[in-house]
């Protein structure tokens, strides 16, 4: 019987992909504390495994005996989507509430598995992360540090994870190594397109695997989103939209507000020329800033040469997709709330699913662009069907969003088990 504690429990992402390889070797076991802080991470939690984890762990003094810990403590303080504060931030140090419980349990685990984000490796220029080590072990486990890409385990997301697994006085039996994966959805399709499947040593999945055949009509795109979306389409059919993400301050395979007209309907040639600003300005010619420079009409010139140039910015600034600010010109840019900022690709893998976005994720389906749903999104998390999501569609997105892919964590138990670490 292995028993586990599962501290920073979310909806019990770890905890799955934990009891699913436990069931596959034929272990029995059983969770014998958990602990979240989130109330509506709670409701999920007990909707699946009929127990409410035990609150905030700073008011938590002991553990009962257990052979397995498993922690997702926070990763915002680290993430790259976040302000990187690291143990600066309260966040943080609850990384210290582990090594605390550790420290006051008579009997310690013989394995941990802690994950974070993969800024979590190299904060700080690797000083947050060396530091988590150390303390680990002056508690007596050995380290091995997984970089995993969930792609490479039967998911259909590309979200890089960190990954400790911890052996009580013995360094970890894995056949595991890291693996980053493709680096986004179009080098995947170019890894798949130039490998034979056959040869491939991990299961491929893609979004139309996860796809569900009839949803909601609530999850379709408004009226209004389809009108500008088609519009900008110029006639071509909405499947189009495969891969394309709706952004300003970037080219390539991406929509624009301009052309979306959310400010204004604009002419073929205005499209053209903010199109033509956008792809110019980050030249290092004009400027090293990291999204582009604000030009001036001489510098525009050099690339635009029509006569109606200056009618054409006198335009673009009269809607509010330009501003002229001391004879330089700029793009209105910002965080769009458009219903959607990025249609996946069906035969390709979807970008990192975070909890503030995970909502505004869409597809194409039968001719027609909307909004994945919470099931979906779970699927690119690996969840079974059968896991129960919050019924809030709001909360059930967020959680999942900062939830784990639980076949990595099924796939690092089953080597830990295949190669007898202890305690299996």
């Amino acid at each position: 019987m292995i028993k586990f504690v599962d501290l920073f429990a979310g909806i019990g992402g770890i905890r799955k992909g934990l009891e699913t390889a436990l069931h596959k070797n034929g272990i029995k076991f059983k969770c014998v504390f958990s602990s979240e802080i989130d109330k509506k991470a709670q409701e999920t939690y007990f909707l699946n495994y009929k127990e409410t984890p035990n609150g905030d762990i700073r008011e938590i003094h002991q553990l009962p005996e257990h052979d397995v810990l498993l922690a997702g403590f926070p990763c915002q303080s680290f993430s790259y989507a976040g302000k990187q504060k690291g143990f600066a931030d309260t966040r943080g140090t609850l990384f210290f509430e582990i090594e605390r419980l550790i420290q006051a349990t008579l009997k310690k685990p013989k394995l941990l598995l802690l994950e974070n984000v993969r800024g979590f490796i190299t904060h700080d220029s690797g000083r947050t992360f060396a530091t988590v080590v150390s303390h680990l072990n002056s508690l007596g486990y050995q380290v091995e540090t997984l970089l995993l890409n969930s792609s490479n385990f039967g998911v259909p997301q590309n979200r890089v994870r960190a990954y400790l697994v911890c052996s009580h006085h013995e360094h970890p039996r894995l056949s595991i190594k890291s693996n980053l994966g493709a680096s986004d959805s179009h080098q995947f399709r170019k890894t798949i397109e130039q490998n034979d499947l056959f040869e491939m040593d991990h299961e491929i999945r893609y979004v139309r695997d996860i796809i569900e055949p009839q949803v909601d009509p609530r999850y379709l795109c408004s009226p209004t989103f389809m009108a500008q979306l088609k519009d900008a389409l110029q006639g071509k059919p909405f499947e189009s939209l495969h891969g394309v993400r709706m952004i300003d301050y970037r080219g390539g395979n991406s929509l624009h507000s301009w052309e979306l007209g959310t400010k204004g309907h604009c002419s073929d040639e205005e499209r053209a020329l903010m199109n033509a600003i956008i792809g110019n300005r980050r030249k290092k010619h004009f400027g090293s800033e990291q999204d582009g420079k604000e030009l001036t009409l001489e510098q525009i010139k050099t690339f635009w040469e029509d006569s109606n140039l200056e009618s054409l910015l006198e335009s673009l600034v009269s809607k509010g997709y330009l501003r002229l600010i001391e004879n330089k010109y700029n793009p209105t840019c910002g965080n769009m709330s458009f219903e959607v900022f990025k249609f996946l690709d069906p035969d390709s893998i979807s970008i990192t699913i975070v909890t503030s976005d995970a909502h505004r994720l869409g597809v194409v389906q039968n001719g027609l662009p909307r909004r994945i749903t919470p099931r979906e999104c779970a699927r690119l998390q690996g969840f079974p069907d059968g896991f129960i999501l919050n019924p809030s569609d709001s909360f059930a997105y967020r959680q999942l969003g900062n939830s784990v892919s639980v076949p990595v964590i099924t796939a690092i138990f089953d080597d830990l088990i295949r190669h007898s670490n202890a305690p299996f």
